[in-house]
């Protein structure tokens, strides 16, 4: 069996065309799955797969997908292709090179639910997929695998794509739907959650796409086949988009549970020119900072342990690794600007924390700081937590309370006199 599941475009030759992908039995699955399964069927299979969403949450995808009601309709599939996370570039590869396997996915989400529309909601900067996506799916049309009474039967599903426009927020699922709507790019209150009042009002299925180019194969080869990868929390395998002070970064499909040190050192290459790591962060730049330490890069890399051993959630699973040279107040400053600059500002805990913090974190890394600035630095992000309409406030204060908890003595190198 190919170690790739999600990168098979790495072994397979023409994956990106329709004709390479179906030498390989691709959209049979979807033919078998509309022909001789139940939506109910699908949906079980996914659901006994332990499948979890791959877009930062780990939500149990076929326990989402079980949560749309059969007495409202029309139902919707939501496709986010919002891929903004700094240091997070997976999805990126998979649609530009084994994109029918995602497409093909989104198809058999789309019937499991009983949604005839589909949307492809992609970051504004990838335009060029946008309208690679609109050729492939005009294929997909003339091939007789998408539009009305596919293979003879009466289930018809249509796709179509969505650029946004570069705003980080709208990875964030219900201002992603509002974006769609043509609204302003922010976070709905809730609930009522998209399951029920979704795109238009009506019941909608929002996954990732790494999450959808799973499906395929689930369906094609069963849930126990799939649970033979990963751990028994976190089955499968899970694409680690890694970067920062590596020898090679790169995106590297592995199993769930595989460890730090793994990653950083066997398939990264290690750390240049021989220096020591000092931190890593999990999930890109919403992450909480790990000190490196042996029980560290020992941990391994699931939706459980990293939450448990040290607050840090898997997210994305955009590892950033950084050496001795890195300064921890200067790297907690880029991300509480990047946060600031994002934030939408609809709810004031977030506006006004993220200003607050990037003003003061700026002012630490200039040189024009003080001991009490650290301190109200801290302060500030313990007020924003839990007080955030969506988890982009959440988000900015992770690095800022795990980095002075932790690299105290960084920030206080740069006190003024």
């Amino acid at each position: 069996m190919s170690q790739y599941l999600l990168l098979r475009h790495r072994e397979l030759p023409d994956l990106d065309k329709l004709s390479g992908y179906r030498a390989q039995g691709g959209f049979e699955t979807f033919k078998k799955a509309v022909n001789d399964m139940s939506p109910a069927e699908v949906l079980t299979t996914v659901k006994e797969s332990g499948l979890r969403g791959r877009g930062g949450a780990g939500f149990p995808t076929g326990l989402k997908w079980g949560f749309i009601p059969n007495n409202l309709w029309p139902h919707y599939v939501v496709a986010n292709a919002d891929e903004s996370e700094p240091g997070t570039f997976k999805d990126r590869e998979i649609l530009e090179n084994n994109s029918f396997q995602f497409l093909e996915g989104l198809m058999l989400a789309s019937f499991a639910i009983q949604a005839n529309v589909a949307y492809i909601y992609l970051r504004g900067e990838y335009w060029q997929l946008a309208k690679q996506l609109d050729r492939q799916i005009a294929e997909l049309e003339e091939a007789g695998l998408l539009g009305k009474d596919l293979f003879g039967s009466d289930y018809s599903l249509n796709l179509y794509t969505h650029l946004g426009a570069g705003a980080y927020i709208c990875g964030e699922e219900t201002a992603l739907l509002e974006s769609i709507e043509g609204k302003l790019g922010q976070p709905r209150l809730r609930p009522p959650f998209p399951a029920v009042a979704g795109l238009y009002g009506k019941p909608t299925v929002i996954n990732n796409v790494e999450t959808l180019a799973n499906v395929p194969l689930i369906i094609a080869n069963g849930a126990a086949w799939y649970r033979s990868f990963g751990t028994e929390k976190s089955p499968g395998t899970k694409v680690f988009s890694l970067s920062g002070n590596v020898v090679n970064p790169g995106n590297y499909e592995l199993p769930l549970g595989t460890t730090f040190r793994e990653l950083i050192y066997t398939h990264g290459g290690g750390i240049p020119h021989g220096r020591k790591i000092k931190a890593i962060m999990a999930a890109g730049a919403s992450s909480t900072i790990i000190p490196a330490s042996e029980e560290a890069l020992d941990t391994p890399m699931d939706y459980e342990e990293p939450q448990a051993r040290f607050n840090a959630p898997l997210g994305s699973a955009s590892v950033i690794v950084m050496d001795e040279t890195v300064n921890m107040a200067w790297l907690v400053s880029k991300t509480v600007n990047f946060f600031k600059h994002e934030s939408c500002g609809k709810c004031t805990p977030c506006r006004e924390g993220t200003f607050w913090m990037n003003r003061i974190s700026h002012r630490l890394v200039s040189g024009n700081g003080s001991s009490a600035d650290i301190d109200l630095l801290d302060h500030v992000a313990h007020q924003i937590q839990g007080k955030c309409l969506c988890a982009l406030g959440e988000f900015s204060t992770m690095a800022v309370i795990s980095g002075v908890e932790h690299f105290r003595p960084d920030f206080e190198t740069l006190v003024g006199n």
